[in-house]
């Protein structure tokens, strides 16, 4: 049997006046994800990204620095209620002081490293395990959504046990999680804790893996699945070179967010496990010291946010090497 590219419209769907499968595109049409060119629409949404994104860091530093020259020391109270933050140095730092601080070194000592030296360590220790958490998600997340594509009963038996596991609170899931895996004795091998961990971080990546492959995995119109029956394509050939070219609009941006999920599973995480070493146990830390040096205590939350943006485009190598079958993603 011939095999099939449904990356290219066929004869017999060019002759039903239909479109190729949603979500595909051929590698040289115009308007794909890699033919931008300077001045294209795709270049100046783009430059449109970058601008945007310049735009909101400037307006928090300006609110941040508006509200702690104009309002007052105390804060915004309602009554007894203290509805917005102190404006003191202690409790909001001035941005400039914030980040002179990254350069100085962590401690008074001789030898200590510079701040900005701590949490780049702190931040790639987190980052592996973050990552070996979003593999797992990647793994799970795929398994199931295939599992609920084939079987109809399976998506209505799984689906709602999916989304109810995301109202687990993470915080009290956590100890017990490194309490079970404390115990996994396995001839040689041993639970380490940043297995639990990384363990935890695939909790919160797999739910929108799942939901965004499912929904990929079922986008394809149904004019193509009758095409791919027409040349008698088993289930694997038609997963292979219908559903998942599909898919893909739908995976990366879930990707995404899963990178992001398992960076905020693997931070909340090392705080609840207390797992030396990562971003997280570095919060609690400099916390407990802001009342001597409020500016050190805001270090690791920058850090925390840079990693987290690092996760998520990451991810977004996955849409060069798949840029034939991507389009927008607005509908995505």
């Amino acid at each position: 049997m011939t095999d099939v590219d449904l990356r290219d419209p066929s004869p017999m769907a060019d002759a039903a006046g239909t479109t190729p499968g949603r979500g595909i595109r051929s590698p040289g049409s115009k308007g794909s994800a890699g033919g931008a060119r300077r001045g294209s629409p795709v270049a100046r949404r783009r430059l449109a990204a970058v601008g945007w994104g310049v735009f909101g860091i400037v307006l928090l530093v300006v609110l941040w620095e508006g509200y702690k020259a104009l309002a007052p020391a105390d804060g915004v109270l309602i009554g007894e209620t203290r509805v917005l933050p102190r404006t003191t140095d202690l409790a909001m730092p001035h941005v400039w002081d914030m980040i002179g601080r990254l350069g100085e070194p962590v401690t008074r000592s001789p030898s200590a490293q510079a701040l900005w030296l701590v949490i780049l360590l702190a931040a790639l220790t987190t980052l592996g395990i973050a990552a070996a958490g979003w593999l797992v998600g990647v793994v799970v997340g795929i398994g199931l959504a295939l599992v609920m594509q084939r079987w109809r009963l399976a998506e209505w038996g799984l689906l709602p046990w999916i989304v109810l596991s995301q109202t687990v609170p993470l915080i009290a899931f956590a100890p017990i999680v490194k309490s079970w895996g404390s115990r996994v004795e396995i001839g040689s091998f041993e639970w380490q804790d940043w297995m639990s961990v990384a363990l935890i971080a695939s909790y919160l990546a797999f739910f929108p893996i799942a939901i965004g492959a499912l929904k990929g995995l079922q986008s394809p119109d149904r004019i193509h699945e009758e095409l791919m029956q027409t040349y008698a394509a088993g289930y694997w050939a038609t997963l292979a070179k219908l559903r998942f070219p599909a898919a893909v609009p739908y995976l990366l941006p879930a990707l995404r967010l899963g990178a992001a999920n398992a960076v905020i599973g693997a931070v909340v995480a090392e705080v609840s496990t207390g797992l030396q070493g990562g971003i997280g146990r570095l919060l609690i830390q400099f916390a407990g010291q802001a009342s001597g040096d409020p500016a050190k205590a805001w270090a690791p939350i920058f850090g925390a946010i840079v990693l987290g943006l690092v996760a998520a485009g990451s991810v977004a190598l996955l849409g060069v090497i798949l840029k034939n079958y991507r389009r927008t993603e607005e509908a995505a």
